[in-house]
């Protein structure tokens, strides 16, 4: 449960597993958690979600207790699993130099890092500006940004028709 709990504010702040499990009460003020990531040095200001105000209170004011990275990963392919995420994927790999692509279910493949590519991008295609997500995950360039999205060619392609639909009173043709 503490481990389901914590990779939720995970998917609510975007933090790393090692900067979440430090956040402590003094870090949380006034609807916001302010800390340095531990990674880049950078100080980042992520408003408390509703989910994550609930775990706060769940908790009596702190996050849920981290326990080693190695063991969250193993609890939270167990909870995947047992949520029947199990959808067969093909991904690239890489051993001995060599790529090939292998078989692999959905829960296979979920780790406490999962969450921070949730947050940022379900930012992203919700159509939040990817400067801002930025500012919350610490990420310095674009380019690296972009590549840490999980968004299909489909995903990119609805985001286009819904810019479309959204603004279609002030598109122009231009000659």
């Amino acid at each position: 449960e503490r481990v389901r709990d914590l990779f939720l504010v995970g998917c609510w702040t975007g933090l790393r597993f090692g900067d979440l499990s430090r956040v402590r009460p003094e870090n949380i003020q006034d609807g916001f958690i302010r800390v340095i990531q531990s990674k880049t040095g950078d100080r980042v200001v992520i408003p408390l979600h509703p989910v994550v105000t609930s775990i706060l209170e769940k908790y009596e004011g702190q996050l849920p207790a981290a326990i080693s990275n190695q063991k969250t990963n193993d609890f939270l392919k167990e909870i995947v699993k047992l949520a029947e995420l199990n959808d067969e994927l093909h991904i690239s790999e890489t051993r001995g130099g060599i790529k090939r692509t292998v078989k692999r279910q959905k829960w296979e493949l979920v780790s406490s890092h999962t969450a921070r590519r949730s947050f940022a991008t379900n930012l992203y295609k919700s159509g939040f500006p990817s400067q801002s997500i930025m500012r919350i995950t610490g990420h310095k360039s674009e380019s690296a940004f972009l590549k840490y999205l999980k968004v299909s060619e489909e995903e990119h392609a609805k985001l286009l028709q819904q810019h479309w639909t959204k603004n279609a009173n002030h598109l122009k043709i231009v000659g």
